[in-house]
């Protein structure tokens, strides 16, 4: 970074960026956005996409955010699903069959990490849950049979809602909550706010003083807070300045800003 860098960015060696909210909404580029993710680059501040979404693959989310015009490259790009894959390790052997509640691009990754998908609970050591439009009574009937008989639980996130243009629809918090119902057990999560995915993402871009950037108080900011990492809050979203002035001081993000110009102005 030079002297010449902005404020924000002359501070942190990293972004850690949500996506809906922050960069786009739906397929339309948040203004400053562009341009604040160059400004980033152009200072040597490592950039990462970081989305609790567990349905698509890493690919798919660079793709999209290549076509809007951000220039990413799929190694800049941090899912819940990389993220539950990952925590799969060291909690059962290599090699194990894992129950995948979710999409093929979740079974995927946890191929990626040396496991067996299967949709069946017979022999599973594992359950990882994502959002798939798919999942029905007959999956979770599955996982439930395996978490009851001792197989461990890694949720991708714990969003209870989906944003859709048809407003908010039932996402994968949801039914999360229908299988921890069903077998009293509580899931290890991988995504925002917990805190496991924000690790990853700070560690794959050798960060030691990331800064994450989002929209939502209850997944992006309060996940900051669980990881002990600095939050900037943009008001492109979902949280508005009345909801930050409700929280309590432990709970407020570092800075809250109109959108993520402030990350490129000059002193």
């Amino acid at each position: 970074m030079t002297e010449e860098a902005p404020v924000l960015l002359a501070r942190y060696d990293a972004l850690l960026l949500d996506l809906d909210g922050t960069v786009y909404r739906g397929r339309e580029v948040v203004p400053g956005a562009v341009e604040a993710v160059a400004a980033a680059r152009e200072h040597g501040v490592a950039v990462r996409f970081v989305t609790n979404n567990a349905s698509r693959s890493p690919e798919d989310v660079a793709d999209h955010l290549d076509e809007l015009g951000f220039r990413t490259s799929v190694d800049e790009v941090s899912t819940s699903a990389q993220a539950g894959a990952a925590m799969l390790v060291g909690l059962v052997p290599a090699g194990s069959a894992v129950l995948v509640l979710g999409t093929d691009a979740l079974a995927d990754q946890v191929r990626a990490r040396g496991f067996e998908p299967t949709r069946e609970a017979e022999g599973a050591a594992a359950v990882v849950q994502g959002l798939s439009q798919e999942l029905g009574w007959r999956e979770l009937a599955e996982a439930c049979v395996a978490v009851r008989a001792g197989a461990k639980w890694v949720a991708c996130n714990v969003d209870a809602t989906l944003p859709t243009e048809r407003g908010l629809l039932p996402g994968n918090g949801a039914l999360v909550a229908a299988l921890r119902t069903a077998t009293g057990v509580e899931p290890l999560v991988a995504g925002k706010p917990a805190t496991p995915l924000l690790e990853q993402a700070a560690k794959s871009a050798g960060a030691q003083r990331p800064l994450v950037v989002g929209d939502r108080l209850d997944t992006d900011i309060d996940g900051a807070v669980n990881a002990g990492m600095d939050s900037l809050l943009v008001l492109t979203g979902v949280a508005t300045e009345a909801d930050v002035a409700a929280l309590d001081d432990a709970r407020r993000p570092t800075y809250v800003a109109a959108d993520l110009s402030i990350l490129h102005r000059l002193p």
